[in-house]
């Protein structure tokens, strides 16, 4: 069987990550973008992460430049913009693409695990979030236009267990 930590990926400083190292935590999962109308939710997605990262949860980037070419530059652009802008202290990954034959297996997994509306297993924007439990299992998937601090009862449910 398959979990959110049998995955591997880049952090955005160019070293591998092992998902596995996570193991036992929750895990929301996003597809990130600096260009976007939905940018500014990198604040409320630190507040989550101050907020919940003792009690085990890890907010998760993935930067993103599929959806109108919204994320350009470089990791290290990508990483300055997210600390300058928005103090981000969360793990930011490198880019990556999350739909079609080169999306990467993390997304394609997610997707599968909890399609979005009408059963699609496209993500149709930046700020796509998904929200994996302790076990590595995908607990839902929510839309760009959520807002981080809308998902704070199900981050806490998914806590919880």
């Amino acid at each position: 069987m398959t979990t959110a930590f049998d995955f591997k990926a880049t952090s955005i400083e160019g070293k591998p990550i092992a998902l596995k190292k996570y193991a036992g935590r929750a895990l929301l999962v996003v597809n990130t973008a600096s260009d976007c109308g939905f940018t500014p939710q990198y604040k409320g997605l630190q507040a989550l992460h101050e907020k919940y990262h003792a009690q085990g949860l890890e907010v998760l980037g993935f930067p993103c430049n599929q959806f109108g070419g919204q994320e350009p530059g470089d990791a290290e652009q990508i990483g300055a913009f997210c600390e300058r802008n928005y103090g981000v202290g969360f793990q930011m990954f490198d880019k990556v693409d999350v739909n079609g034959v080169g999306a990467h297996p993390l997304f394609a997994w997610l997707a599968e695990q909890a399609p979005g509306l009408l059963g699609s297993r496209k993500l149709k924007w930046n700020f796509t979030k998904f929200l994996v439990g302790r076990d590595g299992k995908t607990v839902k998937r929510f839309a760009p236009q959520d807002a981080p601090q809308s998902l704070a009862a199900d981050v806490e449910a998914a806590l919880a267990r």
